[in-house]
This record gives structure tokens, sequence and C-alpha cells, in this order.
């Protein structure tokens, strides 16, 4: 357990970070007259603050913290998530520019530019994007129950200041909930753009100054680590090998094995095809002035985002190697704190328990960081589209008056948050970086094929686009609900329950842990689908007019 003296120092980096973080809010605060402040900061962000800033909303808990974890326990398949987070920026590089000249403030601006009947459209996206960013919400409020728990040295069965170490995990995802609430209700777009931009300047230091000490203990040899971490796995060579964790062959199982292989490819495309789709992603491309300026962020997001996601392979196997998967699994069972402990053990091994307890107060004090930066973007996301979409275009048919916009958007972003919180207590022992798998899978058959066929179908229509989403969004959340990781999924090994209902619950009728295989073409025939059938005939002035506009910017905002 940390000594009192690691306690004071982490919760003093703590107060720190929210203290500056709450004066920026401020700030925000008395420069934000209106909804385009509101919602896209005035626009006044060049591109390589955007960029940093959209890294920072990319680079995640999950990433921090649930990747690291993942690679500890389970190598070579854990690494999967990370190269899957970064292909998935190829496909979002060809969007960006078309929806940013597109759009106003949110993906709905962009799926009803083109269509006759708004109202239908800009629902089904308000209800898409909710239910993504409530799922991507939950990732990381969950991991930052888990880190305090590590931090104030709280194990299961154990106490600090009369709460258990459940009760403690619930007490931090309402703090950290409360936290997030306040800077989007305030602060808006510009509170939570500089908050990204300082941590992920901060995350990436952290990182980096891991990565540094790690490679240093094995002498710089990469090689050296990696054969000292699959030792210490007590799995061997096949822990650097494909089919640990994913994809795995079962003897004498054909019908598992094809499963397991099935899932990996599930897993991988609802990865690759995800990034496009997420509403909080979509909405940081309108905070810029123009199109150059956009392109200028993706640049700077991609060069950032590759290097963070090549140091998770030296945090995760590091902690394989020095942390082991004992000391991980007893901490927490899903591996989230891997990389805190990895930043403890490497802290000890320089300067004692002293060493060990500022090393290990700041890595955590930027995983928290990390989480408050993200849900905020999130609950922004959230906020905009409920104010932006339903109460200002829908509800007040595209006539409300920017002050009642704003204060609507403040009064959902209590509401998002509120609910995120309630789930998140619930699920707080799955691991993060799968719950980040489920929102980018709903993600890509929800918004994808919306966006996609808006872009470069000249037929689609609003039956096309309502159908699409509300198709690929409906089968995502019930093949998850009766997939393994709700109910019936037990570690073969250790007989451990995995799955969010008790063991002994088994429900489940669909085989593969993540929909994407199948939710992501359901959404595109629904979409089709949807189209030909639909009365509405799409325009052809008003698609032209949008080809236009996305392909030079003319006459965007």
């Amino acid at each position: 357990m940390p000594a009192l003296d690691g306690r004071a120092l982490t919760c003093t980096l703590f107060v720190a970070f929210v203290l500056i973080t709450l004066g920026i809010t401020v700030w925000a605060r008395a420069n934000t007259s209106g909804a385009d402040d509101f919602y896209a900061g005035g626009r006044t962000f060049n591109g390589a603050q955007n960029g940093i800033a959209l890294a920072g909303d990319y680079m995640s808990a999950a990433s921090f913290l649930g990747i690291a974890g993942l690679i500890a326990l389970s190598g070579y398949d854990g690494f999967l998530y990370s190269i899957g987070f970064l292909v998935a920026w190829l496909l979002t590089l060809l969007l960006v520019e078309l929806m940013r000249n597109t759009g106003r403030f949110t993906m709905a601006d962009v799926l009803a530019h083109r269509v006759r009947r708004q109202p239908p459209v800009r629902r089904a996206a308000v209800v898409s994007t909710v239910t993504v960013s409530v799922f991507y919400l939950l990732a990381q409020m969950v991991g930052a129950g888990a880190l305090v728990s590590l931090l104030l040295g709280i194990h299961r069965g154990g106490e600090f200041l009369g709460m258990s170490a459940a009760t403690a995990r619930t007490v931090t995802i309402v703090a950290v909930g409360a936290l997030m609430i306040c800077y989007v209700m305030f602060g808006g777009m510009k509170a939570t753009t500089w908050v990204q931009i300082i941590k992920a300047v901060l995350l990436m230091a952290g990182a980096l100054v891991l990565t540094g000490l790690v490679l240093a203990r094995f002498g710089f040899d990469v090689g050296s680590m990696l054969g000292s971490a699959a030792h210490a796995s007590g799995k061997g060579e096949a822990f650097l090998r494909p089919g640990l964790r994913y994809g795995r062959d079962v003897p004498g199982d054909a019908y598992q094995t094809i499963v397991n292989k099935l899932d990996f490819i599930s897993l991988a495309v609802a990865l690759l095809l995800g990034t496009a789709g997420l509403p909080h992603i979509v909405n940081r491309f309108f905070a810029v002035p123009d199109a150059r300026a956009a392109r200028t962020s993706v640049s700077w997001a991609i060069g950032l985002v590759g290097v963070f996601y090549l140091m998770t392979l030296a945090l995760g196997f590091g902690a394989a190697a020095l942390v082991g998967r004992k000391a991980i699994v007893a901490q927490d069972p899903s591996g989230n704190t891997a990389a805190p402990q990895l930043a403890q053990e490497l802290g000890r091994h320089l300067g004692g328990r002293v060493g060990g307890d500022i090393l290990l107060a700041f890595i955590g004090a930027v995983a928290f960081a990390t989480i408050l930066a993200v849900v905020s973007g999130l609950v922004l996301a959230s906020s905009t589209s409920l104010a932006h979409d339903y109460f200002g275009q829908v509800l007040m048919l595209g006539r409300p008056r920017e002050s009642q916009e704003v204060a609507v958007a403040r009064v959902a972003a209590f509401l998002v948050g509120s609910l995120a919180i309630v789930l998140a207590v619930a699920a707080r022992n799955l691991n993060v970086a799968f719950l980040v798998a489920l929102a980018f899978a709903i993600a890509a058959a929800a918004n994808l094929p919306a966006i996609v066929l808006t872009l470069f179908w000249r037929r689609f229509n609003s039956a096309g686009v309502t159908a699409g989403i509300y198709g690929g969004l409906i089968s995502s959340l019930v093949l998850v609900f009766f997939s393994p990781v709700v109910s019936g999924k037990v570690d073969p090994v250790t007989g451990q329950n995995q799955a969010l209902f008790p063991k002994g619950v088994d429900f489940h009728l669909f085989p593969l842990e993540n929909p994407g295989l199948v939710s992501i073409p359901i959404g595109f025939l629904c979409a089709v689908a949807g189209t030909f059938l639909g009365r509405e005939r799409a325009d052809p002035a008003l698609h032209d007019d949008m080809s236009v506009r996305a392909l030079t910017g003319a006459g965007s905002h």
C-alpha cells in the first residue's frame, strides 16, 4: 500500500490539475457568448492546436490504461488494438475535409444538408450520437475508478477513509462525472479544447518518460524486453504470437475455432471503420476556420497518435516483464492499472519507495487528466447534438434564439453526464478497451453508412439515412445484448465470470463478442433498402450543391 506521503503527492497533483482546468473553464465561460463559441470555440483554433486536441480526444483512457493492460495480459493480441486505432485514421483522412466543409456544428448537419425531410434525419443522428458517446463515456469513467483505487492503495478487501474498494471506485466515477459536467456546462468547446491540449502534452510526456525508462532497464534492447515479458507471462513464445486472446485455435472444436477467428475479424473491422463515425471526433473538425486547417489538424493528430501507439508496445510488454501478470490481475482483473503499476515499479528502481510514489503520482495524474478531458469532449458532443439538432432544428423548426439553444445544451450536458455516471457504476469491472471497441462498432454500423452514402451516392434520401442509422444502431445493441460479453462468458482457465451479468446467468445467442462484422453490413443494407423503399426522391440540385461545398468549402458555416 502506498505510504501516506505518496497519497498526499498524488492528491496534490490531482488537485493542481483540477484547479488549472477549472480556471480555464472560468476563462472560457467569460469568453463564450453564443452558439458558435459554445459549440465550435468560435472557430479560432489553428490546425496545430486543433490537431493536438484531436489527438487528445483519440488518446483516451482506453489507450493509456486499457491497451497497456491488454498487452500486458495478452501479449501480441493486445497490441492489435493499437494497430486498429492507428490504421483507422486513413479512412478518417479521406472523409474529414468533406464533412468539415458540409456541416456546421454536428454530424447531423452533414446528413441533413441534402435531404428534404430534415427532422427524422436529425432525430436519428441525435439518438446515435448520444448512444455512441455514452458507451465511450463508460470506458473512460470505469478507467477512472480503477486508477484511483490503485493510487490510493485500495486493493480488493481493503479500505480507505472507511470506504471499501468498490465504494471508492463508485465515488471516483461520480467525482469525474461532476467535473466533466462542469467543464461542458460552463466552458463549452473552448474549455474542452484547451483541457485536451494540456492533457495531450502531459500524456505524451508521461508515455515518453515511461518508454525511455522501460527500454533503459533492458539496455535499449527490445528483443530482451520481449523475451523477459514472454518468460514472466508464463505463456512462453505464445505470448509473442497471435492467437493467445483473439482467433484462438481450439483443438477438437472446429465451431469455436471459427467463432474465435470471426470475432477477431469483427473487432478489426469495427476499429478500422469506427473512427470516422465517432461524434466527438467529427465535431472537433468544426472548430477550425477552414479546410486547410482541418487537413493540418489531421496531420498533427496522425503524427502524435502514431508515436503514442508505438509507445503502448513498450508500456504493455514492460509491465508484463517488470510488474508481472499476478500483480496486475491482483490489482485489477481486467489489467486497467498495468501502466500505473509499471510507473511505480520503474520509480522504485530509480529512487526507492519515494521514487515509486513520485512516478506513480505523476502518471496517475496524467491518466486522470486524460479521463477528464476525453469525457468532457464526449459530453459536449452529446449536448451539442441534443441542443442544436433536436431542440434548435426539430422542436424550434430551425429558428431558435442562440441563448435558448446554449441553455438547452447546458441542461443536456447535465442529463447525459448523470446517465453516464449511473451506467459506469454498473459496468465498473469491465475492461475499458473492450468498451471502446463496442463504441467503435456502433459508430461504424450506425453513422458511417449514412455519412459515406450522403457524401457519395446521388440517389440517397432521408429514408435511407434514418433506416441506415436505426438499422445499424439497433442491430449493434441487440447483438451486444445477446453476446457472451453480457452473459455466459467465463474464463476457461480460472472459471472466473467475465460477463456483465452474474455467473450462472446465460442467455447469449450471438457467439461473437464484437458485433461489427454483422452490424456494419446491416447498417449499409438498411441504408440502401430505405433509399429504394422510401417515397421521397433525392433532389439533384441539393446533391450538386453539397458536392461543390464539400470539395471547395464554398458557403460553409
